[in-house]
């Protein structure tokens, strides 16, 4: 158990330019040398979110950053968290997480800001596993309970659409999923000879070749069916690279359907207004065409009739991951399973919080048979935090973005430096999470 010496904070840049909040929060190490062992940790920032998420403090002064400064967060950890923390010990990561909710007061953490209390909670972390002299991944696998050996499949969104992109798609991500490899480090080299390969096609076809938020394409398909094309474009690219479709790679949408809602019950998808079952059925005729395996928001947040419908139509044979619908949020997720809504919760920090929060949804989830998919946000930072959070847990699959920007490419390089660590102990979680969807 250590004691808490200081907490810091400051305002850095995301990768939008846009500000965001950074701690650093030292510990005594309790042992002779007396030395603090000082953790640090970057917020994310999402930009297609969740009504449900906990509130993200913006400063709203127009004359900084467009009024998305977070000087107020900042001054909340510096003036408020830190005083109220300093000299107290924590024997747990709960009791601090606890602590931080109960000087909040709030059910979305709108007084302190999400931002500043996600920030002091992974930063003590950190610091925790450093004064164990533990890796944070295994310092979580302790913590909770798991073996802490499994690399997860990466979900690589390699073209991008929706608020991620101004190219037009309604879809905000498809993703090539390598799951047919016995290593990750197999499967990551594969993904990233896929996204260059793919950009040669795009070339080739005259298309744009610059990136979306999170590292992926943006071409402005024309003509009919633009996301038939994307899929045909990542098809061709899967096959150029030397990989067999339905075989080692598969794919997988992110929706993002609260996005281009039309109307309480109706969506707007490639010029036209559409119903819930019209945009299951087009998911359902992609499904048979393409070797598409997992389906995140593909309904929006406030359809959960829909949701329903989708579940039953496409759930034995797809996984359906709930986003918006769930935001990491451990009473939306009880009332999808009681409602046999989605079978796969995405799971993101700062949606909820705090690391226990988030480390107890996904117990639930694992506790009802829904998978988790650890996620960062399209406004992301140089902070590895999930990729040790994704092997600590055992969760076996991430999206951490396409096979380019450095802020995505800082997770893919942590995994492969705990693949390294782990050696013999480290297991993929490759095709067997995706065995029952396999055509």
């Amino acid at each position: 158990m250590s004691k808490i010496k200081a907490i810091k904070a400051r305002e850095v840049l995301d990768s939008r330019g846009f500000p965001t909040v950074e701690v650093e929060l030292s510990v005594d190490d309790s042992r002779p040398t007396g030395e603090l062992c000082t953790g640090r940790a970057i917020v994310p920032s999402g930009a297609s979110t969740g009504e449900g998420e906990a509130l993200e403090l913006r400063d709203g002064d127009p004359k900084r950053y467009q009024g998305k400064g977070v000087l107020k967060a900042v001054q909340n950890v510096r003036e408020k968290i830190a005083p109220a923390l300093a000299g107290r010990e924590f024997q747990l990561q709960s009791l601090l997480d606890d602590a931080l909710r109960d000087l909040d007061g709030t059910p979305n953490k709108s007084k302190l800001g999400a931002n500043a209390i996600l920030g002091v909670s992974m930063a003590f972390l950190r610091a925790q596993a450093l004064a164990q002299r533990t890796p944070t991944d295994q310092f979580i696998a302790s913590y909770y309970g798991t073996p802490g050996t499994t690399l997860p499949v990466p979900l690589m969104n390699i073209i991008n659409g929706g608020k991620h992109a101004d190219n037009g798609l309604a879809i905000q991500e498809f993703m090539i999923v390598p799951a047919g490899f016995d290593r990750f480090s197999d499967a990551l080299r594969a993904g990233a000879e896929i996204f260059h390969r793919l950009k040669k096609i795009l070339h080739q076809q005259g298309l744009s070749t610059g990136v979306g938020d999170e590292g992926g394409f943006a071409p402005q398909f024309t003509g009919a069916k633009p996301h038939d094309q994307a899929l045909i474009a990542i098809s061709q690219a899967v096959s150029d690279a030397g990989y067999k479709l339905g075989e080692q790679i598969f794919l997988a949408l992110d929706a993002a359907a609260s996005e281009f809602t039309a109307g309480k019950e109706g969506y707007q998808f490639e010029g036209q207004n559409v119903t819930s079952e019209e945009m299951i059925s087009t998911y359902g005729q992609w499904a048979k065409n393409f070797p598409i395996i997992s389906i995140e928001d593909g309904l929006s947040e406030h359809d959960w009739k829909g949701w329903g419908l989708l579940t039953r139509t496409l759930g034995s044979h797809c996984q359906l991951v709930g986003d918006d619908i769930f935001v990491t949020n451990p009473i939306q997720l009880k009332r999808g399973i009681e409602n046999h809504v989605a079978n796969a919760i995405l799971i993101k920090l700062n949606q909820i919080g705090t690391v226990t929060e988030t480390l107890e949804t996904m117990k639930l989830a694992s506790g009802a048979g829904y998978r988790s998919i650890m996620s960062h946000r399209s406004g992301e930072t140089e902070d590895t935090f999930i990729a040790d959070l994704a092997v600590g847990t055992d969760c076996g699959q991430i999206k951490t973005g396409s096979a380019s920007r450095t802020d995505r490419i800082a997770k893919y390089n942590q995994l492969l430096r705990l693949e390294e660590r782990l050696g013999d102990r480290a297991r993929f979680a490759g095709l067997k999470l995706y065995e029952k969807f396999k055509k």
